[in-house]
Protein backbone atom coordinates (compact mmCIF):
# COMPACT_ATOMS: atom_id res chain seq x y z
CA UNK A 1 0.00 0.00 0.00
CA UNK A 2 1.00 3.72 0.06
CA UNK A 3 2.14 4.02 -3.50
CA UNK A 4 1.84 6.87 -5.83
CA UNK A 5 0.54 5.47 -9.02
CA UNK A 6 1.38 8.16 -11.39
CA UNK A 7 4.91 9.09 -10.40
CA UNK A 8 6.56 8.96 -14.03
CA UNK A 9 4.25 11.99 -14.62
CA UNK A 10 4.93 14.21 -12.20
CA UNK A 11 8.66 12.88 -10.44
CA UNK A 12 10.47 15.42 -13.51
CA UNK A 13 13.55 15.86 -11.17
CA UNK A 14 15.56 14.88 -8.64
CA UNK A 15 13.38 17.25 -5.89
CA UNK A 16 9.82 15.92 -6.98
CA UNK A 17 11.11 12.35 -6.53
CA UNK A 18 12.50 13.11 -3.06
CA UNK A 19 8.88 14.58 -1.88
CA UNK A 20 7.32 11.59 -3.39
CA UNK A 21 9.85 8.79 -1.33
CA UNK A 22 9.07 10.98 1.27
CA UNK A 23 5.41 10.64 1.03
CA UNK A 24 5.07 7.04 0.10
CA UNK A 25 7.35 7.04 3.54
CA UNK A 26 4.63 8.30 5.56
CA UNK A 27 2.19 6.08 4.19
CA UNK A 28 4.17 3.27 4.54
CA UNK A 29 3.82 3.90 8.55
CA UNK A 30 0.90 4.27 8.71
CA UNK A 31 -0.06 0.68 7.07
CA UNK A 32 -2.83 -1.16 9.01
CA UNK A 33 -1.54 -4.23 8.48
CA UNK A 34 1.87 -3.55 10.53
CA UNK A 35 0.63 -1.27 12.54
CA UNK A 36 -1.26 -3.80 14.05
CA UNK A 37 0.82 -6.72 13.96
CA UNK A 38 3.89 -4.52 15.51
CA UNK A 39 0.80 -3.27 18.33
CA UNK A 40 -0.09 -7.13 18.88
CA UNK A 41 3.54 -8.36 19.09
CA UNK A 42 3.41 -6.65 22.58
CA UNK A 43 0.19 -7.54 23.30
CA UNK A 44 -0.18 -11.19 22.16
CA UNK A 45 0.79 -12.39 25.81
CA UNK A 46 -2.57 -10.26 26.85
CA UNK A 47 -4.85 -11.49 24.44
CA UNK A 48 -4.21 -15.22 24.73
CA UNK A 49 -5.06 -14.90 28.17
CA UNK A 50 -8.71 -14.90 27.77
CA UNK A 51 -11.09 -17.61 27.02
CA UNK A 52 -12.83 -16.66 23.88
CA UNK A 53 -11.46 -13.44 21.31
CA UNK A 54 -13.92 -12.07 19.28
CA UNK A 55 -12.36 -9.65 16.71
CA UNK A 56 -14.76 -6.69 15.75
CA UNK A 57 -14.05 -3.82 13.44
CA UNK A 58 -15.49 -0.72 11.18
CA UNK A 59 -13.45 1.67 9.40
CA UNK A 60 -11.25 2.76 6.19
CA UNK A 61 -8.61 0.69 7.62
CA UNK A 62 -10.46 -2.73 8.79
CA UNK A 63 -9.26 -4.83 6.24
CA UNK A 64 -5.60 -4.98 6.86
CA UNK A 65 -6.06 -4.33 10.66
CA UNK A 66 -8.13 -7.43 10.40
CA UNK A 67 -5.51 -9.69 8.83
CA UNK A 68 -2.83 -8.85 11.03
CA UNK A 69 -5.12 -9.92 13.81
CA UNK A 70 -5.30 -13.39 12.56
CA UNK A 71 -1.42 -13.14 11.78
CA UNK A 72 -0.32 -12.48 15.03
CA UNK A 73 -3.55 -14.74 16.87
CA UNK A 74 -3.70 -17.64 14.31
CA UNK A 75 -6.22 -19.95 15.89
CA UNK A 76 -6.87 -18.12 18.58
CA UNK A 77 -9.72 -15.74 17.32
CA UNK A 78 -12.90 -17.12 17.59
CA UNK A 79 -14.46 -15.61 14.93
CA UNK A 80 -15.72 -11.53 14.39
CA UNK A 81 -16.47 -9.56 11.46
CA UNK A 82 -15.62 -5.96 10.07
CA UNK A 83 -17.16 -3.14 8.17
CA UNK A 84 -15.44 -1.30 5.57
CA UNK A 85 -16.31 0.91 2.76
CA UNK A 86 -18.69 -0.88 -0.11
CA UNK A 87 -16.72 -1.29 -3.13
CA UNK A 88 -13.25 -1.15 -1.20
CA UNK A 89 -12.80 -5.33 -0.81
CA UNK A 90 -10.48 -6.93 -2.90
CA UNK A 91 -7.25 -9.11 -2.41
CA UNK A 92 -6.33 -11.21 0.29
CA UNK A 93 -9.34 -11.61 2.94
CA UNK A 94 -9.69 -13.00 6.89
CA UNK A 95 -10.27 -16.73 6.67
CA UNK A 96 -12.44 -16.61 10.30
CA UNK A 97 -13.80 -13.18 10.43
CA UNK A 98 -16.65 -11.88 8.47
CA UNK A 99 -16.34 -9.29 6.18
CA UNK A 100 -19.39 -6.76 5.74
CA UNK A 101 -19.81 -3.52 3.63
CA UNK A 102 -21.17 0.03 4.30
CA UNK A 103 -21.92 3.08 2.53
CA UNK A 104 -19.48 5.89 3.24
CA UNK A 105 -19.70 9.18 3.75
CA UNK A 106 -23.31 8.66 4.41
CA UNK A 107 -24.85 5.67 6.50
CA UNK A 108 -27.36 3.48 4.69
CA UNK A 109 -29.76 0.53 5.71
CA UNK A 110 -26.96 -1.65 4.74
CA UNK A 111 -24.79 -0.06 7.65
CA UNK A 112 -27.55 -0.64 9.82
CA UNK A 113 -27.65 -4.12 8.81
CA UNK A 114 -24.05 -4.57 9.16
CA UNK A 115 -24.04 -3.33 12.22
CA UNK A 116 -26.79 -5.46 14.05
CA UNK A 117 -24.00 -8.11 12.62
CA UNK A 118 -21.17 -6.47 14.88
CA UNK A 119 -23.27 -5.96 17.77
CA UNK A 120 -24.58 -9.56 17.73
CA UNK A 121 -21.52 -10.72 18.01
CA UNK A 122 -19.71 -8.65 20.34
CA UNK A 123 -23.19 -9.30 22.96
CA UNK A 124 -23.86 -11.98 25.56
CA UNK A 125 -20.18 -12.45 26.33
CA UNK A 126 -18.26 -13.29 29.70
CA UNK A 127 -16.03 -11.57 31.64
CA UNK A 128 -13.18 -13.69 30.72
CA UNK A 129 -13.79 -13.12 27.07
CA UNK A 130 -11.74 -10.80 24.54
CA UNK A 131 -13.50 -8.26 21.89
CA UNK A 132 -10.56 -6.65 19.86
CA UNK A 133 -12.09 -3.80 18.56
CA UNK A 134 -10.46 -2.52 15.52
CA UNK A 135 -11.28 1.55 14.90
CA UNK A 136 -9.82 3.83 11.92
CA UNK A 137 -11.08 6.65 9.72
CA UNK A 138 -14.65 6.39 8.00
CA UNK A 139 -15.80 4.49 11.22
CA UNK A 140 -18.65 6.77 12.13
CA UNK A 141 -20.61 6.66 9.02
CA UNK A 142 -19.79 2.50 8.63
CA UNK A 143 -20.56 1.86 12.07
CA UNK A 144 -24.13 3.29 12.44
CA UNK A 145 -27.34 2.74 15.11
CA UNK A 146 -28.95 5.42 15.64
CA UNK A 147 -30.68 5.34 19.26
CA UNK A 148 -34.26 4.00 19.50
CA UNK A 149 -36.78 6.09 18.08
CA UNK A 150 -34.43 7.85 15.52
CA UNK A 151 -33.94 7.15 11.66
CA UNK A 152 -30.71 7.56 9.99
CA UNK A 153 -32.83 9.89 7.85
CA UNK A 154 -33.32 11.95 11.04
CA UNK A 155 -29.67 11.47 12.21
CA UNK A 156 -28.44 12.98 8.79
CA UNK A 157 -30.69 15.97 8.98
CA UNK A 158 -29.25 16.56 12.45
CA UNK A 159 -26.17 16.37 11.14
CA UNK A 160 -26.55 18.74 7.78
CA UNK A 161 -28.53 21.34 9.88
CA UNK A 162 -25.37 21.35 12.11
CA UNK A 163 -22.53 21.46 9.51
CA UNK A 164 -24.68 24.14 7.58
CA UNK A 165 -25.20 26.53 10.80
CA UNK A 166 -21.51 26.56 11.45
CA UNK A 167 -20.96 24.24 14.32
CA UNK A 168 -17.95 22.44 14.60
CA UNK A 169 -16.84 18.80 13.92
CA UNK A 170 -16.53 18.40 17.98
CA UNK A 171 -19.82 20.12 18.98
CA UNK A 172 -21.45 17.52 15.81
CA UNK A 173 -20.38 14.72 17.48
CA UNK A 174 -21.64 16.11 20.66
CA UNK A 175 -25.24 16.32 19.30
CA UNK A 176 -24.53 12.64 17.35
CA UNK A 177 -23.46 11.08 20.25
CA UNK A 178 -26.45 11.39 22.25
CA UNK A 179 -28.82 9.91 19.44
CA UNK A 180 -26.60 6.87 18.80
CA UNK A 181 -27.30 3.55 20.29
CA UNK A 182 -22.88 2.76 19.67
CA UNK A 183 -21.02 5.94 19.96
CA UNK A 184 -19.84 7.66 23.17
CA UNK A 185 -18.41 4.60 24.86
CA UNK A 186 -21.41 2.85 24.03
CA UNK A 187 -20.35 -0.09 22.51
CA UNK A 188 -17.78 -0.54 25.45
CA UNK A 189 -21.52 -0.81 27.18
CA UNK A 190 -22.48 -3.04 25.01
CA UNK A 191 -19.64 -5.51 25.39
CA UNK A 192 -19.66 -5.51 28.93
CA UNK A 193 -18.62 -7.48 31.09
CA UNK A 194 -15.98 -9.01 28.73
CA UNK A 195 -12.66 -7.38 28.07
CA UNK A 196 -12.72 -4.80 25.40
CA UNK A 197 -9.09 -4.08 23.20
CA UNK A 198 -9.31 -1.10 21.33
CA UNK A 199 -6.93 -1.16 18.31
CA UNK A 200 -7.28 2.70 16.62
CA UNK A 201 -5.81 4.14 14.08
CA UNK A 202 -5.97 7.97 14.79
CA UNK A 203 -7.85 9.92 12.24
CA UNK A 204 -8.40 12.76 14.56
CA UNK A 205 -5.89 15.77 14.94
CA UNK A 206 -4.24 15.39 18.31
CA UNK A 207 -5.67 11.43 18.81
CA UNK A 208 -8.87 12.33 20.85
CA UNK A 209 -9.90 8.92 21.70
CA UNK A 210 -13.88 10.28 22.29
CA UNK A 211 -13.80 11.79 18.89
CA UNK A 212 -12.17 9.00 16.75
CA UNK A 213 -15.54 7.26 15.04
CA UNK A 214 -17.38 8.83 18.05
CA UNK A 215 -15.73 7.33 20.27
CA UNK A 216 -17.27 4.02 20.50
CA UNK A 217 -15.18 2.28 23.39
CA UNK A 218 -14.03 5.61 25.11
CA UNK A 219 -15.63 7.80 28.28
CA UNK A 220 -17.80 10.57 26.80
CA UNK A 221 -17.40 13.35 28.84
CA UNK A 222 -20.04 15.41 26.71
CA UNK A 223 -23.54 15.00 28.40
CA UNK A 224 -26.94 15.62 27.11
CA UNK A 225 -26.89 18.93 28.66
CA UNK A 226 -24.53 20.10 25.89
CA UNK A 227 -25.79 18.64 23.39
CA UNK A 228 -28.90 20.81 24.03
CA UNK A 229 -27.02 23.95 24.70
CA UNK A 230 -25.43 23.27 21.19
CA UNK A 231 -28.81 23.10 19.49
CA UNK A 232 -29.70 26.34 21.26
CA UNK A 233 -26.94 28.28 20.56
CA UNK A 234 -27.09 27.18 16.78
CA UNK A 235 -31.24 27.72 17.13
CA UNK A 236 -31.69 24.68 15.89
CA UNK A 237 -33.85 23.35 18.72
CA UNK A 238 -37.38 24.00 16.76
CA UNK A 239 -35.63 22.93 13.21
CA UNK A 240 -34.14 19.36 13.72
CA UNK A 241 -36.18 16.33 13.60
CA UNK A 242 -39.18 16.74 16.36
CA UNK A 243 -37.25 12.65 17.48
CA UNK A 244 -33.80 14.00 17.95
CA UNK A 245 -34.96 17.47 20.34
CA UNK A 246 -37.36 14.75 22.30
CA UNK A 247 -34.86 12.04 22.88
CA UNK A 248 -32.43 14.89 23.92
CA UNK A 249 -35.14 16.39 26.26
CA UNK A 250 -35.57 12.93 27.75
CA UNK A 251 -32.00 12.74 28.73
CA UNK A 252 -32.01 16.35 30.23
CA UNK A 253 -34.74 14.90 32.39
CA UNK A 254 -33.31 12.07 33.42
CA UNK A 255 -35.59 9.87 31.84
CA UNK A 256 -33.09 7.58 30.09
CA UNK A 257 -29.26 7.49 30.48
CA UNK A 258 -26.60 9.56 29.75
CA UNK A 259 -23.59 8.03 27.94
CA UNK A 260 -20.79 6.90 30.08
CA UNK A 261 -18.68 8.37 31.67
CA UNK A 262 -15.14 8.83 32.14
CA UNK A 263 -14.91 6.60 35.69
CA UNK A 264 -17.68 4.57 34.66
CA UNK A 265 -16.82 0.63 35.90
CA UNK A 266 -17.72 -0.44 32.45
CA UNK A 267 -14.03 0.96 31.31
CA UNK A 268 -12.14 -0.38 33.92
CA UNK A 269 -12.14 -3.66 31.46
CA UNK A 270 -11.18 -1.46 28.26
CA UNK A 271 -7.96 -0.71 26.98
CA UNK A 272 -7.71 1.45 24.28
CA UNK A 273 -4.39 1.46 22.44
CA UNK A 274 -3.36 4.22 19.57
CA UNK A 275 -1.53 1.82 16.55
CA UNK A 276 -0.98 4.78 14.17
CA UNK A 277 -1.47 8.48 13.65
CA UNK A 278 -0.36 11.44 12.11
CA UNK A 279 2.82 11.99 14.46
CA UNK A 280 3.97 8.51 13.36
CA UNK A 281 4.28 9.16 9.77
CA UNK A 282 5.55 12.49 10.11
CA UNK A 283 8.00 10.99 12.30
CA UNK A 284 8.94 7.92 9.58
CA UNK A 285 9.37 11.02 6.63
CA UNK A 286 11.44 12.68 8.83
CA UNK A 287 14.04 10.04 8.95
CA UNK A 288 13.44 9.46 5.28
CA UNK A 289 13.96 13.00 4.88
CA UNK A 290 17.33 12.91 6.35
CA UNK A 291 18.58 9.76 4.67
CA UNK A 292 18.45 11.96 1.48
CA UNK A 293 20.81 14.11 2.87
CA UNK A 294 18.12 16.59 4.49
CA UNK A 295 17.75 18.79 7.20
CA UNK A 296 14.12 17.53 8.21
CA UNK A 297 11.98 19.16 10.92
CA UNK A 298 8.41 18.42 11.43
CA UNK A 299 6.58 21.81 11.99
CA UNK A 300 3.36 20.01 13.45
CA UNK A 301 0.86 17.56 13.35
CA UNK A 302 -1.85 20.30 14.53
CA UNK A 303 -2.34 21.61 10.70
CA UNK A 304 -5.26 23.17 10.96
CA UNK A 305 -7.64 26.43 9.21
CA UNK A 306 -8.92 27.36 5.75
CA UNK A 307 -6.51 25.76 3.25
CA UNK A 308 -6.07 29.02 1.14
CA UNK A 309 -4.54 31.04 4.67
CA UNK A 310 -2.64 27.83 5.59
CA UNK A 311 -0.98 27.90 2.07
CA UNK A 312 -0.21 31.79 2.89
CA UNK A 313 1.84 30.14 6.58
CA UNK A 314 3.80 27.92 4.77
CA UNK A 315 4.80 30.66 1.86
CA UNK A 316 5.72 32.51 4.56
CA UNK A 317 7.84 29.75 6.35
CA UNK A 318 9.70 29.07 2.41
CA UNK A 319 10.71 32.62 2.67
CA UNK A 320 12.08 32.47 5.87
CA UNK A 321 14.55 29.38 4.51
CA UNK A 322 14.98 31.12 1.44
CA UNK A 323 15.90 34.59 2.97
CA UNK A 324 17.22 34.24 6.19
CA UNK A 325 18.39 30.25 6.63
CA UNK A 326 15.27 29.35 9.66
CA UNK A 327 14.25 27.64 10.94
CA UNK A 328 16.49 25.50 8.82
CA UNK A 329 18.89 26.03 6.35
CA UNK A 330 18.98 24.04 2.73
CA UNK A 331 18.27 21.64 1.50
CA UNK A 332 15.93 20.78 4.13
CA UNK A 333 12.21 19.35 4.33
CA UNK A 334 9.74 21.10 6.75
CA UNK A 335 6.85 18.44 7.22
CA UNK A 336 3.25 19.34 8.27
CA UNK A 337 0.57 16.88 9.63
CA UNK A 338 -3.34 17.95 10.20
CA UNK A 339 -6.36 18.07 8.52
CA UNK A 340 -6.80 21.86 6.74
CA UNK A 341 -10.31 22.74 5.95
CA UNK A 342 -12.13 24.35 3.10
CA UNK A 343 -15.14 26.97 3.51
CA UNK A 344 -16.69 26.94 -0.59
CA UNK A 345 -16.98 30.19 -1.95
CA UNK A 346 -17.33 29.16 -5.42
CA UNK A 347 -18.57 26.59 -7.62
CA UNK A 348 -15.36 24.36 -8.18
CA UNK A 349 -13.85 21.12 -7.48
CA UNK A 350 -11.09 20.28 -5.46
CA UNK A 351 -9.92 19.52 -1.49
CA UNK A 352 -8.10 21.00 1.09
CA UNK A 353 -4.75 19.21 -0.03
CA UNK A 354 -5.59 20.69 -3.60
CA UNK A 355 -6.55 23.80 -2.25
CA UNK A 356 -3.68 24.00 0.19
CA UNK A 357 -1.42 23.54 -2.94
CA UNK A 358 -2.79 25.62 -4.95
CA UNK A 359 -2.44 29.09 -1.96
CA UNK A 360 1.34 27.38 -1.45
CA UNK A 361 1.93 27.50 -5.19
CA UNK A 362 0.60 31.35 -5.29
CA UNK A 363 2.93 32.13 -2.13
CA UNK A 364 6.14 30.90 -3.35
CA UNK A 365 5.61 32.19 -7.09
CA UNK A 366 8.78 32.94 -7.56
CA UNK A 367 10.91 31.09 -5.27
CA UNK A 368 13.93 29.52 -6.64
CA UNK A 369 14.44 25.66 -5.84
CA UNK A 370 11.16 25.53 -3.68
CA UNK A 371 8.88 22.86 -3.47
CA UNK A 372 5.41 22.20 -2.00
CA UNK A 373 3.37 18.46 -2.09
CA UNK A 374 0.20 17.70 0.25
CA UNK A 375 -1.90 14.62 0.61
CA UNK A 376 -4.81 12.96 1.86
CA UNK A 377 -3.27 9.68 3.39
CA UNK A 378 -6.31 8.05 2.45
CA UNK A 379 -5.76 9.19 -1.12
CA UNK A 380 -8.80 10.87 -1.42
CA UNK A 381 -9.01 14.26 -1.75
CA UNK A 382 -12.58 15.80 -1.54
CA UNK A 383 -14.95 14.64 -4.47
CA UNK A 384 -12.27 14.30 -6.23
CA UNK A 385 -9.50 10.91 -7.98
CA UNK A 386 -6.64 12.75 -6.64
CA UNK A 387 -4.85 12.50 -3.26
CA UNK A 388 -3.48 15.89 -3.42
CA UNK A 389 -1.08 17.84 -5.18
CA UNK A 390 2.83 18.85 -5.88
CA UNK A 391 3.57 22.61 -6.53
CA UNK A 392 6.60 24.69 -7.21
CA UNK A 393 8.25 28.27 -7.10
CA UNK A 394 7.61 27.92 -10.80
CA UNK A 395 3.96 26.62 -10.39
CA UNK A 396 2.45 30.06 -10.86
CA UNK A 397 4.40 31.14 -13.71
CA UNK A 398 3.61 28.37 -15.89
CA UNK A 399 -0.26 28.77 -15.15
CA UNK A 400 -0.13 32.14 -16.32
CA UNK A 401 1.85 31.27 -19.34
CA UNK A 402 -0.44 29.38 -19.91
CA UNK A 403 -3.80 31.31 -19.60
CA UNK A 404 -4.73 30.26 -16.10
CA UNK A 405 -4.92 32.54 -13.40
CA UNK A 406 -4.39 30.89 -10.30
CA UNK A 407 -6.53 33.62 -7.87
CA UNK A 408 -9.25 32.77 -10.01
CA UNK A 409 -9.08 29.37 -9.97
CA UNK A 410 -8.26 29.45 -5.98
CA UNK A 411 -11.71 31.99 -5.68
CA UNK A 412 -13.82 29.45 -7.40
CA UNK A 413 -12.76 26.54 -5.18
CA UNK A 414 -11.59 25.07 -8.56
CA UNK A 415 -8.42 23.59 -7.53
CA UNK A 416 -8.88 20.29 -9.60
CA UNK A 417 -8.95 21.75 -12.48
CA UNK A 418 -6.19 24.01 -12.59
CA UNK A 419 -3.85 21.68 -11.37
CA UNK A 420 -4.63 18.66 -13.37
CA UNK A 421 -4.24 21.14 -16.35
CA UNK A 422 -0.99 21.83 -14.95
CA UNK A 423 0.47 18.33 -14.55
CA UNK A 424 0.22 18.23 -10.33
CA UNK A 425 -2.12 16.23 -9.01
CA UNK A 426 -0.98 13.43 -7.30
CA UNK A 427 -2.84 9.79 -7.69
CA UNK A 428 -2.44 6.81 -5.10
CA UNK A 429 -6.25 5.27 -5.10
CA UNK A 430 -7.51 4.69 -1.75
CA UNK A 431 -4.92 3.51 0.20
CA UNK A 432 -6.68 1.54 2.84
CA UNK A 433 -5.99 3.77 6.01
CA UNK A 434 -6.38 7.14 7.34
CA UNK A 435 -3.77 9.30 9.92
CA UNK A 436 -4.97 12.98 8.16
CA UNK A 437 -3.07 15.03 5.83
CA UNK A 438 1.02 14.52 5.21
CA UNK A 439 2.48 17.46 3.37
CA UNK A 440 6.24 18.96 2.75
CA UNK A 441 7.95 21.87 1.97
CA UNK A 442 11.84 21.44 0.01
CA UNK A 443 13.97 23.73 -0.19
CA UNK A 444 17.34 23.37 -1.91
CA UNK A 445 20.49 25.37 -2.15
Amino acid sequence: MGRITNRGGIAKGEAEAMILDILEEGLGAADPFSSVKEALSGLAGYARSFGRIVVIGFGKASLGMALACEEALGDAISGGAIITPRGSIGGERPRGIEVLEGTHPIPSEMNLRSTERLLSISGGLSKGDLVITLISGGGSALFAYPAPGITLEDKGETTKLLLAAGATIRETNCVRKHISAVKGGQLARHIHPARVLGLILSDVVGDDLSSIASGPTSPDPSTYGDAWAILGRYRLIDRVPESVSRRIRMGLEGRIPDTPKPGDAIFEGVRNVIVANNMRALSAMAKRAESLGLRAMIATSYLEGEAREVGRVVGSIAKQIRYMGQPLGPPCAILFGGEPTVTLRGRGRGGRNQELALSTAISIAGLRNTWFASIGSDGIDGATDAAGAIVSGETFEEALGRGLDPMEFLEENNSHEILKELGCLIYTGPTGTNVNDLAILLVLE
